[in-house]
Formats: C-alpha cells, structure tokens, sequence
C-alpha cells in the first residue's frame, strides 16, 4: 500500500513538474502571452503607420497640389519664372 502512494506520489509530483516547468507549462505559456501583447502593440503601431502612408498616396493621386508642395519642400525646386532668393543669416560679431 505504501508502495503504490509513493509512486503515484511520484507521478502527481512528475506532472506537476511538466506542468509548471516543461514545454506548455504554465511559464511557458505566461512568455508566450506577453510575446503575443508585445507582437499585438507593433503591429498597431505599424497599421497606424500605414494608414498615415495610405492617406499621403491618396493626396498625391488626387492633386497636384500635394505634389507640387512636397518637390518644394523635399527637392528644392521652384516653378518656371519664379525667383529663389536664399537668406544667410550675417555672421556673428566675435567680443
């Protein structure tokens, strides 16, 4: 009688083991369930992102006003007859 306690001792006490410690265990699953929130939050960030990028497509198919002001803006460019001034600020007096 006290050999069979002992062993199924043994065996709550093995699984109790792999359930706490072994693959699928409880700690494993707690790494994956924080893995996943992690995975969920840059993936929102990158959805956010897209969409920013999406409406920035759509501007610049629909107007050439959205182009015109980033070649401006990005590139420097200016239209045909117009005239680009550059101002340098005057350099500092030395005391």
């Amino acid at each position: 009688m006290r050999a069979l306690l002992a062993i199924l001792l043994l065996v709550l006490l093995a699984l109790q083991f792999k359930l706490w410690f072994g693959e699928g265990g409880y700690r494993n699953v707690q790494r994956l369930a924080q893995r996943v929130e992690q995975q969920a939050q840059e993936n929102e960030l990158l959805a956010q992102r897209n969409r920013e990028l999406q409406a920035e497509v759509e501007d610049l198919r629909q107007g050439m006003e959205a182009i015109e002001e980033r070649a401006r803006s990005e590139l420097g460019l200016i239209k045909e007859n117009e005239e680009f001034y550059q101002v340098v600020p005057a350099p500092e007096k030395e005391q």
